[in-house]
């Protein structure tokens, strides 16, 4: 039994070593199909749902160097989202489906190895999505260039509408 113990653990060691994030659910009340629909949308977003002992996810924790916070999270019944993907979709998918079904909760979250409380969590959803804030970077870099070349095209443009007055008068 200990070694598949272990097994266990160092599936979930393995997970959570190579996700940038985990976010811990709580997911009590909710139904099988519930539970199916909220791996779909999450599978879709990249991100992964497992649900394992919380001791078992309390020492892969540990042997991951998470902070000492997140076991104090992890109690009841407990389910881990981790993924390679941004962890603003997956936490967009997480609030919204919680507010649909009333039966989900954000308990806390690790990012890059920082604790992260439920509120922060989703903080992170209220994000745009990485395509939007790339709109939005590339439109602060552009918004300066396009200024200079106003500037640079107004002598030549001011001297063009001075010669068609001139022409238009005569």
């Amino acid at each position: 039994m200990k070694a598949l113990k272990k097994v266990v653990i160092d599936d979930i060691l393995s997970t959570i070593n190579d996700s940038p994030f985990l976010i811990v659910i709580d997911y009590a009340g909710m139904k099988v199909a519930q539970f199916q629909e909220l791996r779909k949308r999450l599978a879709a977003t990249g991100a992964k749902l497992q649900v394992a002992k919380n001791t078992f996810v309390k020492q892969a924790a540990n042997s991951a160097d998470y902070p000492s916070e997140l076991a104090g999270h992890l109690n009841g019944q407990t389910a881990i989202v981790t993924g390679a993907a941004e962890v603003c979709a997956s936490a967009k998918v997480l609030k919204t489906y919680g507010k649909e079904i009333n039966k989900l909760a954000i308990r806390c979250g690790v990012l890059d190895g920082a604790f992260l409380e439920d509120a922060k969590v989703i903080a992170l959803a209220d994000l745009p999505s990485m395509d939007v804030l790339r709109s939005q970077l590339l439109g602060v870099f552009s918004s300066p260039a396009q200024k200079l070349v106003t500037v640079l095209n107004e002598p030549g443009s001011a001297l063009a509408r001075v010669l068609q007055a001139k022409a238009d008068q005569g």
